[in-house]
């Protein structure tokens, strides 16, 4: 009987601008913009952890700094503050210990043309031949099961890279997402063929968008090579390039639709703002008065 393998390794994509949220990230880097008391990137690392991770490999800029700072142990000045604050304050001290002891944290500087097939090359020589799943700092679902769990099932059953997909319905939302076409297997997955960036509702093969992160295996690295090779000057580097050509070549490439999912988008403002105000009115603490807060405002505003 074949046993179900854990994926232990993932490459993180956090090497953008952010530009989206000038000024802020001219000195912070967008993955630690807050959202309640984590950054960004800690939900997307805590994820991946909680499916059995253990390697995780964040591709940076020059100006991501902070990402390997708060990764890491904390520095004795904040240690010392953190131990005068006494019981009080003792909680806080075992909290970001456990931050660092979470995974095995590697830092990759990204170097090569814009675009998201650029980390995958980046982190080839520490991949090996094993599956790996490949995300971005500042978007992720929300689902239950947890979706890498669901996308981990998926390739287990499969054997071929994997795609999250959601559906969408707004108009708009075909021009912002890559929307996949192919056959369906069964009610949350397809074999996918085709994979369209920014199609518009009328040119889109389905409902399907594919957001949030993949799971990979080493063959997707030939597929970027060949991408990369006949890339023009102007073109980005897209990771969706090098899948639409495995699809083609008659490789399996499989879209998950993700089941009971709520996408978070926090590259996005107006998205990124939704966010912190969803995950504050389910926080325990903070919900009943934000409740109260937002209905006095709202009839302010009537």
């Amino acid at each position: 009987m074949k046993q179900n393998k854990v994926i232990t390794k993932a490459v993180i994509a956090a090497a953008g601008f952010g530009t989206r949220f000038l000024p802020q990230t001219k000195a912070m880097p967008k993955e630690m913009l807050p959202l309640i008391d984590k950054p960004v990137i800690q939900y997307v690392v805590e994820e991946l952890v909680s499916v059995g991770v253990k390697d995780i490999i964040i591709v940076t800029g020059y100006s991501k700094r902070a990402i390997e700072d708060h990764f890491d142990k904390p520095n004795e000045d904040l240690r010392g503050n953190l131990l005068m604050g006494g019981s009080k304050k003792a909680h806080y001290i075992k909290m970001i210990d456990q931050i660092s002891e979470m995974a095995n944290f590697i830092y990759v500087r990204q170097k090569g043309p814009y675009g998201s097939a650029t980390p995958l090359l980046n982190t080839e020589h520490l991949l090996g031949n094993e599956p790996f799943y490949y995300t971005w700092s500042d978007d992720f679902i929300v689902s239950s099961p947890l979706r890498f769990k669901q996308m981990l099932d998926s390739y287990n059953k499969y054997q071929a890279p994997i795609l999250s997909c959601i559906e969408v319905s707004k108009e708009q939302e075909y021009d912002r997402y890559g929307i996949c076409g192919g056959q369906k297997i069964d009610p949350s997955t397809i074999r996918i063929d085709q994979i369209i960036e920014k199609p518009g509702i009328k040119k889109a093969p389905s409902n399907l968008a594919t957001v949030s992160g993949y799971v990979l295996t080493k063959d997707v690295f030939k597929y970027c090579r060949t991408v990369l090779k006949n890339l023009k000057n102007d073109q980005e580097f897209y990771a969706v390039d090098a899948l639409n050509l495995m699809a083609k070549s008659n490789n399996k490439v499989i879209g998950n639709i993700i089941q009971n999912a709520k996408y978070y988008d926090l590259g996005n403002i107006m998205d990124y703002h939704k966010t912190v105000i969803d995950f504050a009115l389910q926080n325990k603490e903070l919900g009943p008065e934000l409740k109260d807060y937002i209905r006095k405002q709202i009839k302010t505003l009537e």
